[in-house]
């Protein structure tokens, strides 16, 4: 199973919703929360290769995106081979 860490805030419903689908897909992942930490933040930031906005996924260190990508790559199948490693 790939590695999967997600960057988020305790106000996003974005952030719920990628927590959701991945729960529902059984996947295990690391949450960060960056809501009250500004170095933490910064840090995502550079990861996303300049994106401000949370939810930052990331499937094995590799940038999936926010919600919208990720549920993206459910509806068409790539999630899974993706989460296989």
């Amino acid at each position: 199973m790939a590695t999967v860490q997600i960057y988020t805030t305790n106000y996003c419903p974005y952030c719920t919703r990628a927590k959701a689908l991945l729960a529902r897909k059984g996947v295990r992942f690391e949450e960060i929360d960056v809501t009250n930490d500004p170095e933490l933040r910064e840090k995502m930031v550079r990861l996303a290769g300049g994106r401000r906005t949370v939810p930052e996924i990331f499937i094995d260190g590799k940038l999936v995106g926010g919600y919208d990508e990720l549920k993206g790559l459910d509806d068409s199948g790539e999630l899974d081979a993706l989460l296989a490693g």
